[in-house]
């Protein structure tokens, strides 16, 4: 598989996306994130928060202001690495327990 990109967190996960994978979110489930790599890396290495999904011990939603909006970007952590399940534009900060605040 072809890792498209890799970032570190604050936290110290490593997390990464394949090319394809990163396809389908841009192109088919949240084409308001095509273009908004950049925004998304930051997302991943600078957010404001990060919360603990409250359904997956193992999902983790990192957030990172645009505008007057927030990108959230779902990741699942795994052994101490991590991978991208979606990204997406949202008005507001989700439930969940915050694991991590700036």
């Amino acid at each position: 598989m072809e890792i498209y990109f890799e970032i570190k967190t604050t936290t110290g996960k490593i997390i990464r996306t394949t090319l394809s994978h990163w396809e389908l979110i841009t192109r088919v489930k949240h084409p308001e994130i095509e273009g908004k790599d950049a925004e998304v890396k930051q997302c991943l290495s600078n957010p404001v928060e990060i919360r603990k999904s409250s359904e997956d011990n193992d999902v983790y939603l990192y957030y990172y202001p645009l505008g007057k909006y927030f990108i959230c970007v779902v990741v699942r952590h795994l052994n101490g690495e991590g991978f991208i399940i979606t990204a997406y534009i949202t008005d507001k900060i989700k439930e969940g327990k915050t694991v991590w605040k700036r």
